[in-house]
């Protein structure tokens, strides 16, 4: 047998180790291919919109890199670190430590290679569904055609083989020459009996309560200033949680008879303590970076919800109109035109909007009858106010209006009388998102003559509102931007733009989300030759297998749910302190990102489950 061929034997033989790591590196090529294929494709490459979705999948590509490279390090460390004893036994055979960190570079190689293949064939055969499902994320004019993507292939076939050769250099690097004793040991040299430092735990909890007060109860801009300080002070407390406060309160309960004698709740505390402490850099890892997948996923649904909601909010009418220049009736006719062209049936309103000088500022006085005509035609309640009676109008849904300066001021008429603001009202029927004032009609009359005027128009679309945006477009090209609003075309706008930051977004988290569940995977296999060997004698003991079963799932879901559970409270927090940042409820959000996450999380920990009773069931 050759040498290359005993390292190839070797990777088929540990199949069951290699095979998460395999298909974690195949899917993080997969999702650099996929990316490389939008940021080379042809329709990709103009102006505008395909030109900023075509640098952020470049930028996306760059990310996913970078962490790839620390991923499969890490990945590939710890599970060297669990084939200690075998290297030992081919030290004994007479191995030099030189052989093994070339077989070790071998084996790397190898899988890097056919992981770097697989993750570009697959991205391959699913690029024309990637593609499909990028026209509708990124909402692009026309189709994104299938292309083969030659450049793209060319350039993540050298960029992960480079990858690959760099992590396999540094990975034989670290198996440095060890007595052979060690190696023999691997895993099993004692650590000592795992303690808690009680004056850390208090500064754990410290740390934690003061970053979650902190970061719930900023508003506004002090979300932003306090973040980095939160994010300190909360990765600090998160160590310390895995490494003390877990520890401490395990030794509690182990401390408790009732509860250590109870069933098998000895088999799970034993060494449960040991596990969590061995165990704490990979549940600080996951835990923070499941929380960068969270908090970046449900950050960018809850602000494409702000704009979206904020687009709306601000344009109620389907089309508005305004204008102070000549060749209004021209224009207002175009766009009756081309609304029966469309097959867009609407109500229309016209006023004219006019401004006085109120306390030193330019400010909207609006007569009764057209602030109510333009609630009609989006559904508002209208008000019915007496000759003398003024309201001060907000903008609904807007924090810019300067109402209670507005509050504080008189308007004065011809009869010499002054108006004194009695209630403010929130509405969204005329254009102007600074507040303004409604008086009645008589009153109105006797107003000063203005400093300037605006005709506006509304329209309300009854019927043929599929037409719309086709519409939108037609009139943008036709009547200066300035003069006219579509809300629905500048909510098409909005998610347009928006569409690749959310694209990228989205698949940077979920590889973020594999990364971690991998780290788990390969740190619970990293124990399985122990617990056959502990569950193996247990058994012997009088164990059953439905016994086995129940502390083998308890000790399973520690494992992935302990980090996943502090990731899931983190994120719950970050996206509460951004909602305060906006003032705006990210609250269905967050449960929707939150509970997708927690339900993948917990398929996988079936699957992984289901597999390793087995393999612990095969010696019992």
């Amino acid at each position: 047998m050759t040498f290359r061929k005993f390292a190839f034997n070797n990777v088929l033989r540990n199949k069951r180790l290699y095979a998460a790591y395999f298909l974690s590196s195949l899917f993080t090529v997969m999702v650099f291919f996929t990316f490389s294929i939008f940021a080379f494709h042809p329709d990709l490459n103009g102006e505008d919109m395909s030109a900023s979705a075509s640098r952020g999948m470049n930028i996306a590509s760059g990310i996913i890199y970078v962490f790839s490279f620390f991923f499969i390090l890490y990945s590939m460390s710890s599970f060297l670190q669990s084939r200690k004893k075998e290297f030992g036994i081919l030290v004994m055979q007479g191995m030099s430590m030189k052989q093994i960190r070339f077989m070790v570079f071998l084996e790397n190689m190898l899988l890097g290679f056919f992981a770097t293949l697989g993750g570009i064939g697959l991205g391959v055969i699913f690029a024309k569904a990637i593609l499909l499902l990028a026209e509708n994320v990124l909402i692009i004019d026309g189709k994104l055609d299938f292309y083969f993507p030659l450049k793209a292939i060319i350039i993540t076939f050298i960029a992960f083989i480079v990858l690959f050769l760099c992590i396999s250099l540094f990975v034989s690097y670290v198996l440095r020459s060890k007595k052979l004793a060690v190696l023999i040991k691997g895993n099993k040299v004692s650590r000592g009996e795992p303690k808690a430092n009680l004056f850390l735990v208090i500064v754990t909890i410290v740390l934690l309560a003061i970053g979650y007060a902190t970061a719930l109860l900023a508003e506004g801009v002090a979300v932003v200033v306090v973040m980095l300080p939160v994010v300190i002070v909360v990765c600090i407390g998160t160590y310390f949680l895995f490494t003390q406060l877990s520890v401490f309160i395990i030794r509690k309960l182990k401390k408790n008879e009732r509860i250590f004698w109870n069933k098998t709740n000895m088999l799970l505390l034993s060494d449960l303590d040991f596990r969590m402490k061995d165990n704490a850099r990979t549940f600080f890892m996951v835990a923070i970076v499941s929380t960068v997948a969270f908090s970046a996923i449900g950050a960018l649904f809850g602000l494409q919800s702000y704009l979206t909601a904020s687009s709306k909010n601000m344009n109620p009418n389907t089309f508005t109109f305004s204008t102070m220049e000549a060749g209004e009736e021209q224009k207002v006719a175009l766009i009756n035109d081309t609304l029966q062209e469309y097959q867009i049936k609407s109500e229309m309103e016209h006023t004219t909007l006019r401004y006085y000088e109120i306390g030193g500022d330019t400010i909207l006085i609006s007569k009764q009858s057209d602030f109510n005509r333009f609630a009609r035609l989006i559904g508002e309640n209208t008000i019915e106010l007496r000759d003398g009676q003024v309201v001060v109008v907000e903008f609904k849904g807007s924090a810019y209006g300067q109402t209670e300066e507005l509050m504080k001021q008189t308007i004065s008429l011809h009869s010499g009388r002054k108006l004194k603001p009695e209630e403010i009202v929130y509405s969204r029927a005329l254009p102007e998102v600074d507040s303004y004032y409604v008086v009645s009609d008589n009153d109105f009359q006797q107003l000063p003559n203005s400093l300037r005027s605006t005709s506006f128009y509304a329209w309300q679309a009854t019927d043929g509102q599929e037409n719309i945006l086709a519409a939108s477009k037609k009139l943008y090209d036709l009547v200066p931007r300035e003069e006219i609003i579509s809300g629905e075309y500048n909510e098409y706008r909005t998610l347009q733009s928006y569409g690749p930051v959310l694209f990228v977004g989205l698949f940077i988290g979920i590889v973020f989300f594999v990364s971690a569940g991998s780290f788990l995977y390969f740190r619970l296999y990293m124990d399985l030759d122990e617990d056959k060997q502990k569950f193996s004698s247990i058994a012997k003991m009088g164990l059953t297998d439905k016994e086995l079963k129940h502390v083998l799932t308890r000790q399973t879901m520690i494992l992935f749910f302990v980090p996943i559970v502090v990731a899931l409270i983190h994120g719950a927090v970050a996206l509460t302190a951004l909602s305060r940042l906006f003032y705006y409820s990210l609250v269905i959000e967050s449960i929707v990102v939150l509970g997708v996450f927690l339900a993948i999380q917990v398929v996988y920990f079936l699957i992984v489950r289901h597999f390793y009773t087995k393999q612990i069931q095969s010696v019992v």
